[in-house]
């Protein structure tokens, strides 16, 4: 007598250790990846950065903000005024200043220093939300520090 492969049994056992690992594979890919954005409500390039943040598997709020308001957030969560761009996020506690790529994002939440966070100043072309990669600018991201120092945390070759 041969037993079927997909018996009521099996069934069951499977859909148990599914429903129990569940829970704790979903928390490992999300913790750490919500982030709140405040930008322009106007700005393309922010919005592109956002859909970029989301493709990589960031869940992404947003607020509208400009302005005065917007750059008293900036200050006031320690982004120095020479590495300022169009729109401000928070992850985990760390503020995300421009068009940071995602892959610094990542090694940020993984290294944890103590630091405000991450920045690309100005608005590179190339860099995410920016124009294509292939045709980018050189540029840097910084890491922050919480006396406002800054050192580059990673180096983008132009293309």
């Amino acid at each position: 007598m041969t037993q079927d492969p997909l018996s009521r049994r099996g069934l069951l056992l499977g859909g148990t250790t599914l429903l129990a690992t569940w829970p704790f594979g979903s928390l490992a890919e999300t913790t750490g990846s919500e982030m709140h954005v405040m930008k322009d409500p106007n700005c393309g390039c922010c919005s592109a950065w956002i859909e970029i943040l989301e493709r990589d598997g960031f869940h992404v709020t947003t607020e509208a903000s400009m302005g005065t308001v917007l750059m008293r957030y900036k200050f006031e969560n320690g982004i120095p005024q020479e590495m300022v761009s169009c729109h401000t996020g928070r992850i985990d506690g760390y503020m995300i200043e421009g068009h940071v790529p995602t892959a610094d994002i990542r090694r940020l939440l993984k290294e944890r220093p103590d630091a405000v966070g991450l920045a690309v100043p100005g608005m590179p072309y190339g860099s995410p939300g920016m124009g294509p990669e292939s045709a980018r600018d050189a540029y840097d991201v910084f890491l922050i520090h919480h006396d406002r120092r800054t050192e580059v945390f990673s180096t983008y070759e132009s293309t």
